[in-house]
């Protein structure tokens, strides 16, 4: 594919997730929230009962769907490629501190780009510090930061997180009993299962065709200018704000765009504290290699080592909201606040004991 093209393909694939994550919005989904798989991930770990937050539990068909979505189609391709072992527990500990920063600003760097579309100026600070976190992690890579290669593995262990996603859809059709069920608050507010396994499914399979990320897109645009892949998270940005301007022109009330800091939905103003989960975010996410998105993705076609940083995301999840970290549209904890600035502490001893190692090994 030219590079004309395939910018062509990143809008497009951008505008059609835009629109998908506006219309889940549309059909029940929690405002500004038609997608964030840090929220997902956490909803998740909620309906599997491994937190007791009333308010975030229920298995998200929408994770389940990028999964299937990234594997049916790397199989299509022949893009299905099991492969592991680079470093894997340091993946699973940066995995989890993505999600310490995530549930400080309340959302993944895909809700920060669907909050500015429905109007949270309050993502604009989160923004600041997402960038800022991948300046930082650009710093370690020119420094020489790089994580062990990776090996071919059985097509067993590149299965697996497929198979944990079709486990996952089960339970939801047959086995509810067994799960978790928000009756109130953002894990009560869902589109219908069926819709948001197949919205999962598209985006799973365009982020897959296209590589769309938005610490890649970030990164790579600040090293080598290339913009391909800030265009894809640009034209979502763009479609979801149209989508919103409509859906609040033909409903007032419903308020899909309210432009402003205060009032926002599953949100909360304090700028300091959305800035540094964002950073935390950010540099986390450049030394793995990839958004919580992009991850998915990588474990759907068969990377054992993104599936690892994804059960970092879970496991980050739940120890937020059973220890307190989380915060709420009150504002950040005190715990929380903690937990971020061990956070940066941590991925900071990790870019530096990797780059130690590197010079030691070069």
């Amino acid at each position: 594919m030219n590079k004309s093209r395939e910018k062509l393909w990143i809008i497009l694939a951008g505008a059609v997730i835009g629109v998908i994550a506006s219309a889940l919005v549309l059909l029940g989904n929690p405002k500004n929230m038609g997608f964030c798989i840090a929220c997902f991930i956490r909803d998740t770990a909620g309906g599997l009962k491994l937190h007791s937050a009333g308010v975030v539990q229920y298995i998200r068909p929408e994770i389940i769907g990028i999964i299937l979505g990234s594997f049916l189609l790397s199989l299509t391709r022949k893009e299905f490629s099991p492969r592991g072992g680079s470093s894997p527990m340091t993946r699973l500990v940066l995995g989890f501190f993505v999600m310490i920063g995530c549930l400080m600003f309340l959302g993944c760097p895909f809700r920060m780009i669907l909050r500015l579309a429905g109007g949270d100026l309050n993502a604009l600070l989160g923004l600041v510090g997402f960038a800022a976190g991948i300046v930082c992690g650009i710093f370690y890579l020119k420094r020489g930061y790089s994580l062990k290669r990776t090996y071919r593995l059985p097509a067993s262990e590149g299965a697996a997180m497929p198979a944990v996603a079709v486990v996952l859809l089960i339970l939801l059709l047959a086995f509810p009993s067994l799960l978790a069920f928000s009756e109130s608050g953002p894990g009560s507010m869902r589109a219908a299962l069926w819709i948001s396994l197949l919205a999962g499914l598209i985006v799973g399979g365009l982020a897959q065709y296209t590589r769309l990320c938005m610490v890649g897109g970030i990164r790579d645009a600040i090293l080598f200018r290339e913009f391909k892949l800030l265009f894809g998270f640009i034209a979502i940005f763009a479609s979801a704000l149209i989508m919103n301007l409509v859906f609040t022109a033909v409903k007032p009330d419903a308020a899909y765009f309210s432009l402003g800091f205060e009032g926002q939905p599953v949100a909360h103003m304090d700028g300091v504290w959305n800035a540094l989960g964002m950073l935390l975010t950010g540099f986390a996410c450049v030394l793995l290699g990839g958004c919580p998105l992009r991850q998915l993705v990588l474990a759907g076609e068969g990377n054992s080592d993104s599936a690892l940083t994804v059960v970092g995301l879970l496991l980050g999840a739940a120890f937020a909201h059973n220890f307190g970290l989380a915060s709420s549209a009150a504002g950040p904890t005190d715990a929380g606040k903690i937990a971020v600035i061990i956070g940066i502490v941590v991925v900071i001893l990790i870019g530096e004991c990797n780059i130690a190692r590197n010079k030691k090994k070069g």
